[in-house]
């Protein structure tokens, strides 16, 4: 725009919300206008003008984010000084920068956003307002400031946003871009974090998801200081607050499992759980809506046809603006991004003042040899928790095919968590302990056969199972010990036919199921030589054994 001299929608608007604490105070400076805090309808205003999105049926705005259609996980950097060097899980996910270089792509972001037209949103990750963290996110996208006030709590006190400070700004501009032979980066894009300058830059990538997981990353570092467990999980409350949490990596049906009519919803995607219970970090929720619904997940899919929603990548008509949710044409990882309100059954405070009765490891099984739902005992929980198992499903990150991967995320979120794994798994161990919570491992992959023989386990079947779980239904039923992994499996569940409790049963060939289940047991055992040196014995014993 700064080509042009004209007003766009909100340009007289642009500074009435804005902070006393102004983008020059964190070194940009010589901006053209910056906008400060608009409100949901200006943001759809400015990203039409700008040509930035369209609007759907009913009121959606849909976007697309070019040749980033998930997140860049490869991409991710942080910068070893003196306060993380001995903190950081170093590594694959954790991959070290230089203080040099940061400051060089600092100073050539300062160059890039001169005379630019900027997008500010000052708001807060962390609904319990004794974790509470002011974050500020700075776009060059209207939509991405749009995205901002989805996944953060937002506020309209003009006293509060007249006197915010950040204490973590993420500044995403998806047109600069970092050189690797001169930065030290893998390629053109980047996700660059500065724990000392409390700053992330994120590079050449308009996918709205790394918005908020440079936050997440954030929060998991900085809260395990504070005693709080950060976690890569969805929870919800019953009416008698019961509080339950449901882990997993993306596709695994955190939000579609954790969104139920019979519970409130405190979150989608990531929570704390401190001395006092669980509170959400988010302010909304960001779904993969890939052949979503309105019969399997109703709440979601309203959502789709909402004002307010971002819809990702999701194909649409034209002419009719009618959106086509089965349509993969563009990415299997479709998102819809949306205020958490637009969910009926919400804890509308963000935190539920009650700790976890149950947990829920969700793990997506292309092997389709694990049993649909089986308890574990306190090591085995620390061992699933540590080793993470599940399948990347297609589009979730950028490389991946149609094939899901076998793979193993630490946490159920390794891409995210800055710490070493046990750290986590010991925090998590010590609150399961202390609270007397049950712990499920919930299969949602396939059964009768690996992917592309058997077929994807029918969310009715893992519903009726989790609500058996959950309504204490599974506490009196008899359980075989898995000859493998010897956790308790449940011999019958209300509305569950018993066969699908026994994934066996399902294979034509047996002595082939049990070749795969041994095959998945070896992978485990290797992946979880990374981690022995680090766990007790006890640990170590409730892994799996192999076939004699």
């Amino acid at each position: 725009m700064k080509y042009l001299e004209f007003n766009t929608p909100a340009t007289k608007e642009a500074m009435d919300l804005a902070s006393d604490y102004r983008l020059k105070n964190q070194g940009l400076t010589h901006l053209d206008r910056v906008f400060w805090n608009l409100p949901d309808s200006a943001l759809y205003e400015e990203a039409i003008f700008r040509n930035e999105a369209h609007i759907a049926n009913k009121g959606p705005l849909l976007v697309k984010t070019g040749k980033h259609t998930a997140r860049a996980a490869a991409d991710k950097f942080i910068v070893k000084e003196t306060t993380t060097e001995d903190k950081i899980w170093w590594g694959e996910h954790n991959r070290p920068i230089t203080v040099e270089k940061y400051n060089q792509i600092f100073n050539r972001v300062q160059a890039y956003c001169q005379d630019e037209e900027l997008f500010v949103q000052d708001c807060y990750a962390g609904a319990d307002p004794e974790y509470r963290k002011p974050v500020r996110i700075i776009c060059e996208k209207a939509w991405h400031s749009l995205f901002a006030r989805n996944m953060f709590i937002t506020t309209g006190d003009r006293e509060l946003l007249k006197n915010f400070i950040p204490d973590f700004t993420v500044i995403c501009l998806p047109g600069f871009k970092v050189d690797p032979k001169i930065d030290g980066t893998r390629t053109e894009t980047g996700i660059i974090l500065n724990f000392e300058e409390r700053t992330c830059i994120i590079a050449n990538s308009l996918y709205g998801g790394e918005i908020k997981k440079s936050v997440f990353t954030v929060l998991n570092f900085l809260l395990t200081f504070k005693d709080v467990l950060p976690m890569h999980c969805s929870a919800n409350v019953g009416d008698d607050g019961d509080a339950a949490l449901f882990f997993g990596l993306s596709g695994t049906g955190k939000t579609t499992l954790s969104a139920d009519p019979k519970r409130k919803l405190i979150g989608d995607d990531e929570h704390g759980w401190s001395s006092e219970g669980v509170f959400n970090f988010e302010g909304g929720c960001y779904a993969k809506v890939i052949r979503l619904s309105a019969e399997a997940e109703p709440q979601i899919y309203a959502c789709t046809r909402s004002f307010g929603t971002i819809l990702e990548n999701v194909v649409y008509d034209p002419v009719s603006r009618m959106i086509d949710l089965d349509d993969d044409i563009i990415t299997e990882n479709t998102r819809a991004s949306y205020p958490i309100d637009l969910i009926p059954n919400i804890v509308k405070e963000g935190y539920a003042m009650a700790h976890p009765k149950n947990i829920i490891f969700l793990t997506c099984d292309a092997s389709g040899v694990m049993p649909p739902i089986a308890k574990l005992n306190p090591e085995q929980a620390q061992y699933h928790f540590v080793s993470g198992y599940t399948s990347k499903i297609a589009g979730t990150e950028i490389g991946l095919g149609l094939e899901p991967q076998i793979t193993f995320s630490a946490c159920f979120g390794a891409p995210f968590m800055v710490r070493h794994p046990f750290e986590y798994s010991e925090m998590l161990k010590q609150r399961m302990l202390k609270h007397n919570a049950n712990v499920w491992l919930v299969n949602t992959g396939w059964v009768g056969g690996r992917f592309g023989v058997g077929k994807r386990i029918s969310i009715r079947h893992t519903r009726n199972l989790l609500n058996a779980a959950l309504e204490g239904k599974l506490d009196d039923v008899k359980y075989r010990k898995d000859k493998l992994f010897g956790f308790e499996v449940p011999l019958s569940c209300p509305e569950v036919p018993e066969d699908v409790l026994k994934p066996s049963n399902s294979w034509g060939n047996k002595d082939e199921y049990w070749k795969k289940y041994d095959a998945l047991a070896a992978r485990f055992i290797e992946n979880f030589k990374l981690f022995t040196k680090d766990v007790s014995q006890d640990v170590r014993d409730a892994g799996p054994k192999r076939l004699k």
